[in-house]
């Protein structure tokens, strides 16, 4: 890697780890083993170089939530429902730095409007590749604007309080109950 890319990747880290107000340029640089120089040549700012650090970290998030998608169980919804929903919260365990760094980057959008942009771009993408789930044709875009919205929550639950986070099995049971009791359209 070069040196761009080690800043990048130590503020993804420093995001995970303290958070974009707690982040500072000495900690990128300690955590990079570059220098503050560099910081200003290769982004012109700290806040530049973490908003990068942010927008690749959804990025990554979202491709994340697409390969999680699974190819089996092609007939059975609900096996396809509980493989993704199972990869999922996987990797919200085997790569929390990653889940950390885009939950922090949910909410400096709130503050940041070209955040904000490009966080709703991927958001939409997400919606767009989890309307497919099921395989249905053409996609149901209502499908993949329920999951992105229960990926959200249960994103955050996995990130404070993984021990008692919704399982697969739960959130699967849960759907089931709630198809019971709202009944068709």
């Amino acid at each position: 890697m070069g040196t761009r890319d080690d800043l990048l990747a130590a503020a993804k880290q420093c995001l995970a780890e303290r958070g974009y107000a707690r982040t500072t340029v000495r900690d990128i640089v300690s955590a990079s083993g570059t220098n503050l120089a560099a910081i200003n040549y290769h982004f012109g700012t700290r806040d530049k170089l973490l908003y990068q650090a942010m927008l690749e970290s959804s990025s990554t998030a979202v491709q994340q939530i697409l390969d999680s998608l699974p190819a089996e169980h092609p007939d059975d919804p609900a096996e396809r429902l509980h493989a993704f929903l199972q990869r999922l919260t996987d990797s919200f365990t085997t790569d929390t730095a990653l889940w950390s760094a885009n939950a922090e980057s949910l909410v400096q959008a709130l503050h940041a409007p070209d955040i904000r942009t490009e966080l709703g771009a991927a958001q939409g993408r997400a919606r767009a590749g989890l309307s497919d789930l099921f395989g249905d044709e053409p996609a149901d875009p209502a499908v993949g604007a329920v999951l992105q919205t229960m990926i959200g929550g249960l994103l955050i639950q996995w990130l404070i309080d993984p021990d008692h986070a919704p399982t697969a099995d739960t959130i699967v049971a849960g759907l089931r109950a709630l198809a019971e009791r709202t009944g068709p359209e």
